[in-house]
């Protein structure tokens, strides 16, 4: 059989939105394609099929939805997170 999965990424160093980094990277028989990343702003293809995918993405409006992910997605629950781990220390 084939598998096909995504992983989402918030990586930070602090709450602050610049210490920040979104990723979302496809894989497919675990070996990733294709992924995004907010530190650079585009999607990058890792195989044929994946920077064909890429380019596509990069011209709609996929690749302007994921640059909202960072503040939507990561930043509210970087917050959680932190917070969490404050009041434990």
């Amino acid at each position: 059989g084939f598998l096909h999965y995504v992983v989402t990424d918030c990586e930070f160093n602090s709450s602050k939105l610049n210490d920040i980094e979104y990723t979302e990277s496809y894989y497919y028989n675990k070996l990733e394609i294709i992924r995004f990343s907010s530190s650079v702003g585009k999607f990058v293809g890792y195989t044929e099929v994946g920077i064909k995918n890429a380019e596509r993405l990069d011209n709609g409006p996929e690749v302007i939805a994921r640059r909202a992910q960072k503040e939507s997605y990561c930043l509210s629950n970087v917050g959680i997170d932190v917070e969490s781990a404050l009041t434990k220390s």
